[in-house]
């Protein structure tokens, strides 16, 4: 086994921490870093924490955003198929009706099972 054809590969992945670690070394080095009372205050949503952080979230939440990256990501492929429809031609079509109809099978069924109802 040939470890030079992977020299490339090691090289990339060097890169790329390096491109990631770089700014933020810099930022750390050339930075100011003078904290005081305002600049460690809490600034997300204005006033102090009054739970703990760990708190447990309802599972809707979870399952709201599940389904939308579910069904956000099923609709992505819809634009390479709209740009390339002249070029695929029937077998391309047919196939894309029936990711539609499984589409469209999985949002009734969801929306049967009241996923979607936030009460």
């Amino acid at each position: 086994m040939n470890l030079e054809a992977y020299l490339p590969v090691f090289l990339f992945i060097l890169v790329g921490i390096g491109v990631g670690l770089a700014p933020m070394a810099l930022g750390k080095i050339l930075g100011p870093s003078k904290p005081d009372t305002e600049k460690v205050s809490p600034y997300e949503c204005g006033f102090e924490a009054f739970e703990d952080a760990r708190m447990k979230f309802d599972v809707r939440y979870y399952l709201i955003a599940i389904l939308f990256i579910l069904f956000d990501l099923e609709t992505a492929f819809l634009f390479p198929w709209g740009v390339a429809l002249s070029e695929i031609g029937w077998t391309g079509y047919v196939s894309m009706v029936i990711f539609l109809l499984e589409f469209v099978i999985g949002f009734a069924y969801i929306w049967k099972k009241g996923a979607l109802n936030w009460e």
